[in-house]
């Protein structure tokens, strides 16, 4: 197996392997304890604090572990809002921020707070202007990931910073993709971080609070980690933690420099062997191992099984593989296509043979999955290309004599299809079978319910060369309508 999936869980590094069973024989003891056992508990987790210090460039009184990334979040974002409760109750957050970070903000609206949030370009990134014109008088707190976990775009972290210092409010950055490639640049006020996403073990997260930042914890105190993160702390996991970042940060110049290589050897390639596909992200500023693409006409989850069975364990960011059938926030955030999304995510140490056999594989699993779902095929021309299923023999979706597929209609000058209850791709496929009926000029209204469909079709006509008119309510879902233009 080849596992493609760092960005959610990285292999745990050898060295921290090695810390973390040395540790479990040394670091039982209570470290707040006088006695031997204690004291010696207490030098390794105070020589782990430091070691975690020096890798994100604070004082190591500023850096407390938390039982995990997302409490470092939650945590965070609550002791810093409570901290500036006088200032006022704005929080500003970015559109494609982790998950833990939109939640927090969700709860901080509920209970009557206001949240700004800032959109991205197509890249995923947001605009240190834009970010600055969300900061109001009342702006109790800012937060912008330092890289995107989806497709790996680098924020523009230090410009923000920059912005937000000047008035006067603080800037928490998740750090949890990046901090295994380096420190966070700019003057960022706090820092969250997760040791599993750099090689470390799972239950170990790190928060960050720099000197004359206003903080008030919330919920019960304890007397554990300055009050931030209360129980017993997990002495072993935290040694190995910052054993294994210091070691990736060693190894870190040396292997960005392969895995950027790798990872630019996907992003040229795959558009070439696989027909229809969008490369998403910022193809300069992003990090060394993650890139992202997703395929026209594909079931995404049937994608993430072939290529499992094939022997490459990926990502995806697709409404498929969502138990609430909604499109990953990120790639709406973006405007990219979602259907049939694959996240690579490479650990250090992929070795290229493992890169070069998934180009080689990619190209028959979409292959088959589409001819599965009676997709398209290419075959040059708009008529070709959308129409291509009936001329290569592939099987049609149910079309009737005349070549119109089952539950459309022509209304007036529109091409009606009906994709009301059909999920992704199959609306995307029902108008790409469909357009080469309709005159240049023509259009073609989509009825759908798949809440894909409102990111997909738009995506669709921004690689076909086709207008997307719009969306327009209708008796169940909504109605998204098409003007063919060549």
């Amino acid at each position: 197996m080849a596992y493609f999936d760092a960005a959610s869980a990285a292999p745990l590094h050898p060295v921290g392997r090695q810390a973390l069973l040395a540790a479990l024989d040394d670091g039982w003891a209570d470290p707040a304890r006088l006695y031997r056992e204690g004291r010696r508990a207490r030098l390794l987790l105070d020589a782990a604090r430091e070691a975690a210090a020096e890798a994100v460039e604070c004082r190591p009184d500023e850096l407390v572990f938390t039982p995990s990334g997302t409490r470092a979040v939650h945590v965070g974002i609550e002791g810093a809002l409570a901290g500036r409760r006088r200032v006022g109750r704005h929080l500003i957050v970015s559109a494609v921020e982790h998950s833990s970070v939109l939640h927090a903000a969700e709860v901080h609206e509920a209970l009557g707070g206001s949240v700004t949030e800032v959109g991205v370009d197509r890249t995923g990134a947001v605009t240190p202007d834009a970010f600055a014109g969300s900061l109001l008088p009342d702006t109790a707190l800012a937060c912008l990931q330092s890289a995107n976990h989806e497709v790996g775009t680098v924020q523009p972290v230090a410009e923000v910073a920059e912005a937000c210092r000047a008035a006067g409010v603080p800037l928490l950055v998740d750090a949890a993709q990046s901090l295994g490639w380096g420190p966070v640049a700019g003057d960022w006020s706090l820092l969250t971080a997760s040791a599993h996403k750099w090689g470390g073990p799972s239950g170990v997260g790190l928060l960050v609070v720099r000197k004359g930042v206003r903080f008030a914890p919330r919920g019960p105190l304890d007397e554990r980690e300055s009050g931030r993160a209360a129980g017993f702390e997990n002495i072993p996991a935290v040694v190995a933690a910052a054993a294994s970042l210091r070691a990736v940060r060693a190894e870190a110049a040396e292997e960005a420099a392969r895995l950027r290589e790798l990872t630019e050897r996907i992003r040229t390639r795959v558009p070439a062997l696989v027909p229809d596909v969008e490369v998403t992200g910022d193809p300069e500023r992003r990090l060394p191992g993650i890139v992202t693409f997703s395929c026209l006409y594909v079931d995404g989850e049937t994608v993430l099984h072939e290529l499992d069975g094939a022997g490459f364990s990926v990502s995806s960011g697709s409404s498929c593989t969502s138990s609430t059938l909604t499109p990953s926030h990120v790639l709406r955030a973006m405007g990219v296509l979602s259907e049939g999304n694959v996240r690579v995510s490479l650990p250090p140490g992929t070795p290229a043979e493992d890169v070069e056999r998934f180009l080689t594989v990619l190209p028959g699993v979409v292959a088959g999955v589409r001819e599965k779902l009676g997709a398209p095929v290419p075959a040059g021309g708009v008529r070709g290309a959308e129409r291509g299923v009936e001329e290569s023999g592939a099987p049609a979706v149910d079309a009737p004599a005349g070549g119109t597929p089952a539950g459309t209609s022509t209304v007036v000058d529109a091409l009606v299809v009906d994709a009301l209850g059909r999920r992704c791709p199959i609306p995307v496929i029902e108008l790409a079978r469909v357009i080469g009926d309709v005159p240049v000029g023509g259009t073609v209204r989509v009825l759908a319910d798949d809440e894909a469909a409102r990111l997909d079709i738009p995506a669709w006509c921004e690689m076909r060369g086709q207008e997307y008119v719009g969306e327009e309510p209708a008796d169940r879902g909504s109605a998204y309508v098409v003007r063919r233009t060549s």
